[in-house]
């Protein structure tokens, strides 16, 4: 007698598009997969070299990611308002930028907590804002990255609102997707706003990790990205930052969400 074994297959991961009270917002399937994450400024033959890279980005070490689903852009003031009933109280500036296809921004950690436990209810899904991990692999192009020093493209101005190409000018934001999408069709990862991440700020260390979640407990979580009113080094894939969760954040942090699979 012949046995026949069947192995099921994982449906692979598939962009989908959510609506809540009227306002749509798509999340890129990222599927999971291995990379190195940080930079190193030493050896310019070697992997993830950056001549800008700061010490906090090192030592290089291999991570490894399930399948999620991020943002294709930040929370919009639109989404935040139908989630929230408003937008966040700006105290610094009105014309930082308002409107429905702006970036929310001006909103701490904790509130960030409140919008996402709000729109879990609204959709009966997972939502929680990525690991540090997660949003670097992302904006990174994820398994169809070309090892850009941006997020999408080694020339910033094609890809990134930032200081020398808008916020020096305007002192503003730019609408989302402004600039074109990296590898997996997401937009704004580097410059826009900074991007609150749910890490607290850590040193890494060298050995291989799958799904790390960061330091165990810190004053400060991590954000990412660079920002309107920032030069071109903070918006590197690989450049780290932090911000007090409880304070009030400035006009240039807002957030990306992730949905569970």
């Amino acid at each position: 007698m012949v046995s026949t074994c069947v192995v099921a297959q994982e449906k692979a991961i598939q962009d989908t598009v959510i609506e809540v009270n009227g306002v749509s917002f798509k999340m890129v399937a990222v599927a999971g997969g291995m990379f190195k994450m940080g930079a190193q400024n030493s050896d310019a033959e070697g992997s993830n070299y950056d001549s800008d890279a700061m010490v906090n980005e090192s030592p290089l070490h291999r991570v490894t990611l399930s399948d999620y689903y991020i943002g294709q852009t930040e929370v919009t003031q639109a989404l935040y308002r139908v989630v929230m009933g408003s937008v966040p109280e700006n105290k610094w500036n009105t014309s930082f930028g308002l409107g429905d296809k702006y970036p929310a921004y001006s909103v701490s950690w904790d509130e960030v907590m409140t919008f996402l436990q709000r729109l879990d209810s609204l959709t009966g899904k997972k939502f929680r804002l990525p690991t540090e991990a997660e949003w670097e692999f992302a904006a990174r192009g994820g398994k169809q990255s070309k090892g850009y020093k941006y997020s999408g493209s080694n020339n910033i101005d094609s890809v990134a609102v930032f200081y020398d190409n808008y916020g020096k000018k305007n002192f503003s934001n730019a609408l989302v997707m402004s600039k074109a999408p990296n590898e997996l069709g997401i937009y704004d990862m580097s410059g826009s706003v900074y991007e609150w991440c749910n890490d607290w700020f850590g040193t890494y260390g060298s050995e291989a990790v799958t799904n790390p979640q960061g330091a165990l407990t810190n004053s400060f979580r991590i954000v990412r990205g660079g920002a309107w009113r920032y030069k071109s080094k903070s918006c590197r894939v690989s450049a780290r930052d932090y911000y007090n969760p409880e304070k009030k954040s400035q006009p240039f942090i807002g957030f990306r969400i992730v949905m569970e699979r």
